[in-house]
């Protein structure tokens, strides 16, 4: 074995003696867990791996001296080591991380970072990944260290940063943990802050040191540079990990193209952190979610570009504050008096209708990146005739749809939210962001991405329950028979994976639906029972598909699988099976030498999904997830 990763496992107990003679290891991960006790004498064993990480463990006793003189990107950092062992004196022993390494309290290892201030200090700005910027009057300091896989960082002011982790299976020789734009950023105040960021595989942690204790506000800078907005690859990868401000968690599963409503675009998360030591504490943490190989293998965990701090409610002591003529309480009259001014101005402009709040529908609408056109309300009313009955095609679960006929004699569908509908305006906008990205120019037809969709929802606007189980056993056939779901070719007949496996099914021959790439490794009942369970799932009838957690304990082998029951007139005609096969025997030898550098073949038009599993399901799924969600 030469990998072994068990990060953020909740494990417990001592490390095992064994582990020293797992000697051919050169990655071993055991970081983010609950491992106490000592580090065991056989660890030696363990002098030739090449990253080691034990970051944010309870370890106790002291560090192996092999460790400290001979280890090569070793992190011990947040961990109870004892104080006083000898070369723990500083926070970066060669390429081994001691930062806040020993003691209970973790706080003692902060008196090894020499800082270069003796009085309180009140800011911190700093261009994470960049050189020195200006913006609006504030010095944004400069951070162009090359980091690592276990480094600690200490700037030459009152801040440093410590980044754990490297990536494992990037295509290039040397990791990079700055990152450079090439995309062209929209012109705004602080653009250039933008211009690079800093990255990290798993943990990137950032340190304020000697601040005057008090609340402040922490804006952190965010753009997504390393994806692009187009219909490549590029535009496919999906970065998610969590925010920490003093240990807490601020906010889970962070996206920054989400946030920010499309790549390359700029967002600023506010934040409010008490300051009591002096210390504060930004933590940016991969907790494994998101896409790790697309557009290229290793582009994941957090990216940073600005880290901002100012004091929230409090006005900083001035340096000549001794020989000031207004006293502090004066200047908390003054405050608190203007304070008060502002308000009552406030409260009379809103009582005059000033400040007209925008709907909440509105502001969702323009959060999103829809390939929609924007009508007017008369538009509409003189395309469907003043929501004319006549013109009714359909009623779904937000409200009425009506068809409209545009001045330039354009065809449109207007669906209406109903004040009585039950489901929210939410709901509403996310139905409309995924009817607009069925309807793309750049997409042949929507009926191919249908190839998806529960045929309720395409055919008839039907939104139900089982939609999402039509789809997961769409992907599942796909899985087992390493195909497309969809064999398109401009000009040619329409194959679909689905009518095949049906057809199969009526033969009796299900394991014909096997990627032949496996040969015969694999197990046939564990084989059988994917297909049949793919099959309940697709079930035309959404009523007959088991739900989620019935499909999960049919899977693991908890349930018996329930009898497909079709109606075999349905079936495509056994010749039609015959050219089905053939067809894709025929795509798969065609596309055989590209399947070796590309994931997606290219025959026809790609229709895939840019949606990483990530995103829409945890990442461990299990019977208690799918239960709680029915």
């Amino acid at each position: 074995m030469k990998t072994l990763i068990l990060r953020s496992c909740n494990l417990i107990g001592q490390l095992p003696e064994y582990l020293g003679d797992m000697t051919k290891l050169k990655v071993l991960d055991l970081s983010f867990n609950k491992l106490s006790g000592e580090i065991p004498s056989s660890s030696s064993g363990l002098m030739d791996v090449d990253y080691l990480y034990l970051t944010r463990n309870l370890l106790t006793g002291s560090i192996p001296s092999w460790m400290l003189e001979k280890g090569d990107n070793v992190d011990l950092s947040y961990n109870n080591f004892t104080a006083g062992t000898p070369g723990t004196s500083s926070c970066q022993q060669r390429s081994v991380n001691l930062f806040s390494s020993t003691s209970p309290s973790n706080t003692s290892s902060f008196k090894s970072v020499t800082i270069s201030y003796v009085s309180a200090q009140y800011s911190l700005h700093i261009n994470c990944g960049g050189r020195e910027e200006t913006v609006g009057g504030t010095i944004y300091e400069d951070d162009r260290d090359g980091a690592g896989p276990s480094k600690f960082f200490q700037s030459r002011t009152n801040w440093a940063f410590s980044s754990t982790g490297h990536f494992l299976d990037d295509d290039r020789p040397t990791d990079t943990y700055i990152w450079t734009n090439t995309s062209k950023l929209p012109n705004m105040n602080g653009s250039q802050l933008y211009t690079h960021a800093r990255l990290s595989p798993i943990s990137l942690t950032y340190y304020g040191f000697c601040l005057g204790n008090g609340n402040y506000t922490v804006n952190l800078h965010f753009a997504e540079i390393m994806f692009t907005n187009d219909n490549t690859y590029n535009s496919l990868g999906r970065r998610i990990f969590d925010i920490y401000l003093q240990s807490k968690l601020v906010k889970k599963d962070f996206n920054i193209e989400d946030e920010a409503g499309g790549v390359g675009k700029a967002v600023i998360k506010n934040f409010t952190a008490a300051v009591t030591n002096g210390i504060l504490e930004i933590r940016l943490h991969w907790a494994g979610k998101g896409t790790t190989g697309i557009p290229v293998r290793g582009v994941y965990g957090p990216l940073i570009s600005a880290i901002s701090v100012d004091p929230a409610d409090f006005i900083p002591p001035s340096e000549n504050e001794g020989r000031s003529g207004i006293s502090v309480g004066a200047v908390v009259g003054i405050v608190a008096g203007a304070a008060f001014a502002i308000f009552l101005i406030v409260v009379i402009l809103w009582w005059i209708g000033c400040f007209k709040r925008k709907s909440t529908l509105e502001q969702e609408l323009k959060g999103l990146d829809l390939q929609t056109g924007s009508f007017s309300l008369r538009q509409i009313k003189s395309a469907t005739n003043n929501f004319d009955a006549a013109n009714k095609i359909g009623e779904g679960g937000f409200g009425p749809v009506y068809k409209g006929l545009l001045s330039d004699g354009t065809v449109i569908a207007v669906k209406q939210l109903s004040a009585k509908s039950k489901q929210g305006n939410r709901e509403f906008v996310n139905e409309i962001g995924m009817i607009s990205a069925l309807q793309h120019p750049h997409l042949p037809c929507s009926g191919i991405v249908c190839g998806y969709m529960a045929p309720e929802y395409a055919m008839r606007g039907y939104l139900t329950d089982k939609a999402d189980v039509y789809s997961f056993g769409i992907v599942a056939l796909e899985i087992v028979s390493g195909r497309s779901n969809t064999c398109y070719r401009p000009k040619e007949e329409c194959f679909y994976l689905l009518d095949w496996a049906l057809a199969v099914k009526e033969q009796g021959n299900l394991l014909e639906l096997v990627d032949p790439r496996m040969g015969s490794d694999y197990n046939t009942g564990e084989m059988l029972a994917m297909i049949n369970v793919a099959l309940l799932c697709t079930n035309a009838n959404p009523a007959a598909r088991p739900a989620m957690s019935s499909v999960v304990s049919m899977l693991e082998g908890r349930a018996n699988i329930e009898e497909l029951v079709t109606d075999s007139s349905n079936f495509p005609h056994e010749s039609n099976s015959r050219s089905m096969k053939k067809l894709y025997q025929h795509l798969e030898e065609k596309s055989a030498p590209e399947s070796q550098t590309h994931s997606v073949s290219t025959i026809g038009p790609w229709t895939s999904s840019s949606t990483s599993a990530a995103d829409l399901y945890p990442v461990t799924l299990t019977s208690d997830y799918w239960q709680n969600r029915d």
